[in-house]
């Protein structure tokens, strides 16, 4: 049986033995009959609250978050929409587009264009948030569970402060999408460090799906709602990144309305946990680099049995990535479970470890094996990792070594589809 697994941007075909295999897929929506006029309704009649346009004034200054060029965010969508509804109140020099990078690097020119459009980027000032500039930032205080905050300056000085993003299952945050926008999208590193820590990283509520009594959401949330955000504007989207819902209004009201119906999409129940599981992440532009194909990883450990097998189906065009800790911090231990040890044993939080702590956790009760076309094996050896070449006979081989009754999963789409044992917690 031949499975199509999204990989880059033009995908890649593995053949499995249909006898023993479940392929758990994201329940499928076509996409809006008309994506844009989708986006203007939610602005125009929103989950909670006066609409967009009612909520500005003639000579008000603009901010509006935006995903970088790590996510699907369909922003030639969504910010032509908003700006749209701001036409003839605000002018377009007194607005400026805040790419909310996090801890990442900020987009190029060239992304830049590629992301937002000509026009936008001729016509409105796009800065990209850079979590290390202290001149970028202004302290606001301590919220959620004593968490320091840093915002962008720009963003706390802006008269209105409008998020965009879009709404799908997270591994440590629940969702994303919604005050994730704020912070960590536009909060300084020391502020993204704590919201990031070992203790928070590691309580089993920071998970797919939970947003509530999840730490991270938690303080996300307690962050966003302190700080104030104007209005909120989130999509879902399908596996072809088109858009199927958007929702729009008060902050924390619209972003429920998003996670339910994400979640109605994503979770998937399984009967048994299973021998192998192969996964992606997502194809492009999630699966740009080794860094975000942990939430792949992630996906897929939901529903392996103890010291199975996952194998990972990831592009990785942008490496590790070179910038940032996390290729450091990957090679600082000789071993997954040594890495694992030292992160949670930490009491001061360093870059990127949080990826590193999760991916130590999936590392030390299954073997991965990845499958990427930009780093080569010893680059993979450098992370506990092994490469296989051929998905097909890797699988295969898995399989074989498991037993007569082996079985495998395949998550084409990665972690756009959460699989869960059916019992336990979707």
């Amino acid at each position: 049986m031949k499975v199509r697994l999204a990989y880059g941007r033009s995908g890649l075909d593995i053949e499995v033995d249909p006898r023993r295999t479940t392929v758990v897929e994201p329940v499928h929506h076509a996409a809006a009959a008309d994506q844009r006029a989708v986006v203007r309704a939610a602005l125009r009649d929103p989950v909670a609250g006066p609409p967009l346009r009612e909520r500005v004034r003639p000579g008000q200054t603009v901010a509006i978050s935006a995903c970088d060029g790590t996510r699907p965010q369909p922003r030639h969508l969504m910010i032509p929409a908003v700006l749209d509804e701001l036409d003839g109140v605000v002018r377009r020099e007194d607005v400026v587009i805040l790419v909310a990078t996090g801890t990442h690097r900020g987009n190029d020119e060239t992304e830049l264009l590629a992301m937002f459009g000509d026009d936008i980027v001729d016509t409105v000032r796009i800065v990209n948030h850079d979590a290390r500039d202290a001149g970028q930032l202004t302290w606001m205080g301590r919220h959620g569970n004593g968490v320091p905050v840093w915002l962008n300056r720009e963003w706390v000085e802006a008269d209105v402060r409008i998020t965009t993003g879009f709404v799908e299952p997270h591994f440590f945050a629940g969702f994303s999408g919604g005050p994730k926008l704020v912070a960590p999208g536009l909060a300084a590193l020391e502020t993204v460090l704590v919201l990031h820590d070992a203790a928070r990283i590691g309580d089993p509520r920071a998970t797919w799906g939970i947003t509530r009594g999840n730490p991270v959401h938690d303080d996300v949330r307690a962050i966003a709602q302190a700080t104030g955000v104007t209005f909120a504007l989130d999509v879902v989207l399908n596996r072809d990144k088109d858009v199927v819902a958007a929702f729009g209004g008060d902050l924390l009201p619209m972003h429920a309305a998003a996670t339910a119906t994400a979640a109605r999409m994503a979770m998937r129940p399984v009967e048994a946990p299973f021998d192998v599981v192969v996964t992606t992440n997502s194809g492009h532009p999630l699966d740009q680099n080794l860094y975000q194909a942990v939430k792949g990883m992630s996906a897929a450990y939901q529903v392996v049995r103890p010291g199975g097998t996952i194998v990972c189906a990831a592009e990785c065009r942008d490496g590790f990535p070179d910038h940032g800790a996390y290729r450091r911090v990957l090679a600082s231990a000789p071993s997954p479970r040594a890495l694992f040890a030292e992160i949670t044993a930490r009491a001061e939080t360093v870059p990127d470890q949080w990826q590193v702590q999760i991916q130590a956790r999936i590392q030390s009760g299954s073997r991965v094996i990845m499958h990427t076309s930009f780093l080569s094996d010893a680059e993979l050896a450098t992370a506990h990792l092994e490469q296989t070449h051929d998905i097909s006979a890797t699988v295969a081989e898995a399989l074989a070594a498991a037993g007569p009754d082996a079985r495998l999963c395949v998550l084409p789409e990665g972690p756009q589809t959460i699989p869960y044992v059916e019992g336990g917690r979707p």
